[in-house]
């Protein structure tokens, strides 16, 4: 058993990447099968938790373990305005949809319930509870594009890159581990089981919502 282990640590340090993208298409197929099967949510849960598991876990270390300041050199006069000028864009057409949707909701509650204030209150935290997870959703998507972003500037979008930005120091004494880190937080393979994560909330977040009603 020991062996087996062994043998079989040593094939996923050597091909960190391929065991990654194997390991997804595993889960993800369980996960449709779970969806296909009706599965209870606490296991579809734990599903997409592991979908997820392998590239978060190797993006948090290298992402922690990396000064901001290692960014420097790769980042131009021109990208960062650009990005800033995305942002601020991104940021107005936030708020104008805000402005509109805050509207929309007073509009909703007041209809709803019928001019009576008692029932102002709980209609809208009914209707909170429905949006709240999809907002959750959201950030959480926008924050592991961001987090794939970065990863590209500090180690490339290959699957075994020859040049990093990763401290030296990060797992200096297990050199095979190193490599399998940097090889697992590929940004593509986080945007992947990501996305696939986020989608399968927000699918079950409708499923339940059809149940209640």
């Amino acid at each position: 058993m020991r062996r087996a282990a062994t043998t079989i640590a040593v094939a996923v340090t050597r091909h960190p990447l391929a065991w990654g993208l194997a390991w997804a298409l595993l889960i993800g197929a369980l996960i449709v099968v779970g969806v296909v099967a009706e599965w209870p949510f606490t296991v579809m849960s734990a599903l997409l938790v592991l979908l997820l598991a392998p590239s978060a876990v190797a993006t948090v270390i290298v992402l922690s373990a990396t000064p901001r300041n290692h960014l420097a050199e790769r980042s131009s006069v021109f990208g960062h305005f650009f990005v800033r000028f995305l942002t601020l864009v991104l940021a107005f057409f936030a708020w104008s949809g805000s402005v509109v949707l805050g509207a929309a909701i007073s509009t909703s509650i007041q209809l709803e319930a019928e001019g009576r204030e008692d029932e102002v209150v709980d209609t809208g935290l009914a209707i909170m509870s429905v949006l709240l997870p999809f907002v959750g959703v959201v950030l959480w998507v926008a924050f592991i594009v961001r987090c794939a972003f970065y990863l590209g500037r500090i180690r490339g979008w290959r699957g075994h890159p020859s040049r990093t930005e990763v401290p030296d120091r990060v797992l200096a004494h297990r050199p095979e581990g190193r490599a399998a880190i940097i090889a697992l937080a590929n940004p593509t393979l986080l945007l992947l089981t990501g996305l696939v994560a986020s989608f399968g909330v927000l699918i079950g977040i409708e499923l339940e919502l059809v149940v209640d009603l």
